[in-house]
């Protein structure tokens, strides 16, 4: 049994046996394999492309979901005794909860597995779903220069997470006050573009809206860098980090829905 709450939880061998059981999957392989089995979800409310990913992913593989609030961990009651009472039912876990120190704690247990679906602090399997669509369009993810133009935040944490795991080359582009540890920042978005094979976004808190005006992804920004895909990290917001322009328009390279789909099949190959 292995959980699944950091990327780093994973080596490169890991990942690769991952990408292959994707590969297996989409081909028709696997349907049924859950066997009837349950996973218990804690998803908020809001939740929409991650909550719906979990429970086709589920049905497909022939189990049954069963959807709670993330709230309802948050009472007196030990998680690791909720886990233990969920052992008898259930045989994994997903849980969206802003505090990875719960997720840890209710990985203690040597029951059944518990996988992150995202908190304050990353994304891990936003991030492994990225990389294998990357994957699909790349013939060597290790070889690729990505901006992240946006915060730091979980989805900045997550992408450094994932270049340290796949190898890539990471740059981020925000004012000074917003960067990342261990990671170049360029201020000067349109410097920071150039070259780049992958842009990524985060949407902006609105009170970081006014000290990012300057950081929109617009239809200059990608020809003027030479930049192939622009792929912001949903929800976007179209007129805030990226324009309605670059999204519309398919010579902008945005794969945003793609990303989230079966359709990075139909990408062809760009080489790096």
């Amino acid at each position: 049994m292995k959980h699944f709450i950091r990327l780093n939880d994973l080596n490169i061998q890991d990942v690769q046996a991952i990408f292959r059981l994707a590969d297996e999957f989409r081909a028709g392989k696997h349907r049924g394999c859950l066997q009837d089995g349950t996973i218990a979800l804690f998803f908020p409310e809001s939740s929409i492309r991650t909550r719906i990913t979990y429970e086709r992913g589920i049905y497909l593989m022939g189990g049954q979901s069963v959807l709670f609030p993330p709230s309802s961990l948050d009472k007196k009651e030990d998680v690791g005794d909720v886990v233990a009472y969920l052992s008898n039912w259930v045989s994994g876990i997903v849980v969206r909860h802003k505090n990875i120190a719960l997720l840890d704690k209710m990985a203690n247990n040597k029951m059944i597995p518990v996988i992150n679906a995202m908190t304050d602090v990353n994304h891990p399997c936003e991030m492994l779903s990225d990389v294998y669509a990357l994957s699909k369009i790349f013939p060597d993810v290790s070889k690729l220069k990505i901006l992240f133009v946006g915060a730091c935040g979980n989805i900045a944490l997550a992408w450094k997470e994932a270049a340290a795991l796949f190898g890539f080359e990471l740059t981020q582009s925000c004012p000074p006050k917003y960067a990342m540890d261990g990671v170049e920042n360029i201020p000067d978005l349109k410097q920071a573009a150039v070259g780049k094979d992958v842009i990524c976004t985060d949407s902006l808190s609105a009170d970081k809206l006014p000290d990012f005006a300057g950081y929109q992804i617009t239809p200059e920004i990608m020809q003027s860098s030479g930049c192939k895909l622009l792929n912001p990290c949903p929800p976007f917001y179209r007129g805030e980090e990226v324009s309605a322009e670059v999204v519309q328009d398919d010579r902008y390279g945005f794969v945003g829905y793609d990303f989230k789909s079966r359709n990075i099949s139909q990408t062809e190959s760009i080489s790096c």
